[in-house]
């Protein structure tokens, strides 16, 4: 999902462009993944808010495991070396999972609705999944504001799910479109 791939022959014994593209097809494999999961999640939130809370706690730990995954294919295709990066997504998931705690405690407490914790916590993993982009790539920030939208989404319209799944289908069909607009038009040079 990054656009810092090293095509240099000196670090793959593969084809440069093949092993791209079918590093790109996991990548994108696990960002379809992503936003299904992001989706599953919000569907299950209005149908049981409570379940919907357990949910996202859930998805903190999947997404942080996901974004391993995927660093570590970016290790396979340049220098960075997989246990630096293991480092620093696992602190910046421990920290996410911190502050969604923090926001389970305060349902817990009672202090936000089952469906307001719903909300604060998919917003946290929007924020980390945006945050995380920074590192990971483009699509990974496009998934943090898909989140986030999702959340204002459920926040401000009482049928949200078809708007929310059709923001869904655009987030994942503008990720094939860049791709092939960015293979057509870009020179060996520029990837």
């Amino acid at each position: 999902m990054s656009e810092d791939f090293d095509f240099d022959d000196s670090h793959s014994t593969d084809d440069p462009p093949k092993q791209r593209r079918r590093y790109f097809g996991l990548e994108q494999a696990v960002f379809i993944l992503l936003v299904v999961l992001s989706l599953t999640g919000i569907a299950i939130t209005e149908f049981n808010p409570h379940d919907g809370y357990g949910y996202w706690l859930f998805m903190v730990i999947v997404f942080g495991m996901l974004s391993i995954f995927v660093s570590w294919l970016q290790t396979r295709t340049n220098d960075n070396d997989f246990g630096d990066i293991v480092k620093a997504q696992g602190l910046h998931w421990l920290h996410t999972l911190v502050v969604v705690i923090a926001a389970a405690l305060l349902n817990k407490s009672e202090q936000l609705s089952d469906r307001s914790a719903s909300l604060v916590i998919l917003l946290i993993l929007a924020l980390a999944t945006l945050l995380d982009g920074i590192r990971i790539g483009w699509q990974y920030s496009l998934l943090g504001f898909f989140l986030a939208t999702c959340a204002l989404i459920v926040a401000y319209f009482e049928n949200f799910m078809p708007i929310s799944i059709g923001l869904g289908v655009l987030v994942i069909a503008c990720t094939f479109l860049w791709e092939y607009w960015r293979s057509k038009y870009s020179t060996d040079d520029e990837i």
